[in-house]
């Protein structure tokens, strides 16, 4: 059948499955869009900017495991898009963002909203295509899928010429992908998995480091038969919450930066690291000479480039995590003996015990970390955290009582502010049946604002905690401890009036001082089910703690602040 290059991406959309994609038209993609407009395969909902557009993509791909599809204009259309693009390309995301382009013929001349898109997504997609023929798009658009959530996932970029979308072809949808360049490998090692299993039975103080390729992976179930087998503590990364449920006793917390104290120690202390599907951040290990420097080290990822790139690697075992797990597993369960651990067990308890995770509640004042507690003691299971960037994404991070996997939507390695109100809508797009949450910042909530019309319109009734500190609230905590309190333009003291901004797109809002009307602001919005805005007026200098200082060591924690 011939159809055209516009056709062929409606059609393709609809043998992928996608039930949603998010977008913003513009003259080079209007082909595109003049063929959504006579389907009824799948639900377009209109942002207000483009990098909205694929924040929100992001939301439903990392609440679902599903790739999340963009379409986007050309010009500062693709460019707005970017910072979306990196911030997926960061998490290994995946993602499909479809960008129009000038006709071939006019490509190279600075013609009208011309940009070489492919030329800047390359830095920041897993792959990127440029097409160049109606021919060719089919098998391009079935790559796209593929590479997107084979693998490592991770944002694949199409850039369509305008020519390309009106040209006929004949539309001959592969049925399968062959890529002799791209085989990435599922089964482990056989050899170093009895080795890694061996090692982890001999070990006396092993400790799980659990990181985000769990989730990706679809191995949580595997990671929590593990633990439980072998009764061996654990630590999670910020985007690993969720893997081991809240009230699990071998939880030690999240690690890092602002881990826990139980969960640095455990990592500084341990014999065995048995390292599954994290990535080392820097925000992970501090000091890379003083990490983890009487430990050996398991890890398994499927990306042999992620295995010993900042720390060496005893047991490299390159992989499908949940392919590996089960191979894994039965082997660990012949040798291990959980009461060998008891020992170092208690010592992380008394560890815990010494430094728990806690803050000063007050009367007086709200504190957001209390804030974060109760939305857990009243929604818990019930809903889906999305979060902005900034000191209200790591209290959520340590004191939201987490559950299941994809409960914890953030940006992590790009840290992008203004991403987490997009990402809520499109988790509530992608489970209607949860309460979408969305805790943001008074400087974050900004970034993109205007989506406030997009969730109106579309009926995606997020719930917008704004923890109210008229500060950019992270980088004053930074200019408190390292700068002698120089607030460079930190201080926003000048706010717009959110009830009021919430109430003129077609929301609720709420100004919240006491915890009282805390809990009747939230659960009337709950109840209400629109999109709300609960602005939250919190302790102005409450800090992220502990706090491993930029390039200090896990074991050097900044367990308090005093003036």
């Amino acid at each position: 059948m011939e159809m055209t290059g516009a056709q062929m991406v409606i059609e393709a959309m609809k043998l992928e499955g996608v039930d949603t994609v998010f977008g913003y038209p513009g003259g080079a993609i209007m082909n595109v869009y003049d063929e959504i407009y006579k389907q009824n395969d799948f639900r377009h909902i209109l942002t207000r900017h483009e990098q909205a557009a694929v924040h929100a993509a992001e939301g439903y791909a990392r609440s679902t495991g599903k790739v999340g599809v963009a379409f986007v204009t050309s010009g500062p259309g693709f460019t707005n898009a970017v910072t979306g693009l990196a911030t997926a390309y960061m998490d290994s995301i995946p993602l499909v963002v479809i960008s129009g382009q000038v006709p071939i013929t006019l490509i190279g001349t600075d013609a009208f909203q011309e940009i070489d898109a492919t030329g800047i997504s390359r830095a920041c997609t897993k792959h990127n295509y440029l097409v160049r023929s109606a021919k060719e798009l089919p098998r391009i658009l079935k790559e796209a899928f593929y590479l997107a959530n084979s693998g490592r996932p991770g944002p694949v970029h199409v850039d369509i010429p305008k020519d390309v979308t009106a040209e006929l072809a004949k539309f001959d949808y592969p049925t399968h992908i062959d890529l002799p360049t791209y085989r990435p490998t599922t089964k482990g090692n056989v050899r170093q998995i009895k080795k890694a299993a061996e090692a982890i039975c001999s070990a006396k103080r092993p400790v799980f480091y659990l990181g985000g390729g769990i989730i990706h992976s679809g191995s949580a179930d595997l990671v929590r038969e593990l633990v439980d087998a072998t009764q061996i503590p654990a630590v999670e990364t910020l985007m690993a919450r969720g893997v081991l449920p809240h009230d699990n006793p071998l939880l030690l917390g999240m690690v890092g930066m602002h881990g826990t104290y139980q969960a640095n120690m455990a990592m500084s202390e341990a014999d065995l690291m048995i390292a599954l599907g994290p990535r080392f951040d820097d925000r992970v290990t501090g000091k890379l000479s003083e990490f983890a420097k009487h430990a050996k080290i398991i890890h398994v990822d499927i990306d042999p480039s992620s295995i010993g790139k900042l720390v060496d690697v005893d047991y490299p075992i390159v992989g499908d995590l949940k392919e590996v797990l089960e191979v894994m597993i039965p082997k660990v369960k012949e040798c291990v003996d959980p009461d060998k651990y008891q020992a170092w067990r208690e010592i992380l308890k008394r560890y815990n015990e010494i430094h728990p995770l806690r803050y000063e509640d007050d009367e007086k004042v709200i504190k957001p970390q209390w804030v974060i507690e109760r939305v857990g003691q009243l929604l818990g299971e019930d809903a889906i955290i999305s979060t902005d960037v900034g000191q209200h994404q790591m209290w959520t991070a340590q004191f939201y009582p987490f559950s299941f996997p994809r409960q914890f939507i953030t940006s992590g390695g790009l840290g992008t502010m203004g991403f987490g109100f997009p990402a809520a809508m499109g988790v509530k797009r992608a489970h209607p049946e949860k309460v979408s949450v969305n805790f943001t910042g008074d400087g974050s909530i900004l970034m993109n604002i205007q989506e406030l019309v997009t969730a109106v319109e579309s009926r995606l009734p997020v719930v917008n905690i704004i923890l109210n500190n008229h500060y950019l609230g992270m980088v004053r905590q930074w200019q408190t401890f390292f700068y002698d309190k120089r607030y460079a333009e930190t201080d926003l003291s000048f706010q717009p009036d959110f009830v009021r901004l919430a109430e003129a797109c077609g929301g609720i809002g709420y100004r919240v001082e006491t915890k009282e009307e805390f809990d009747e602001a939230l659960k009337d919005a709950v109840e209400k089910g629109v999109v709300a805005m609960i602005d939250v007026i919190v302790d102005r200098d409450e800090n992220v703690l502990p706090m491993v200082p930029s390039g200090g060591t896990l074991y050097n924690m900044m367990l308090e602040f005093k003036d």
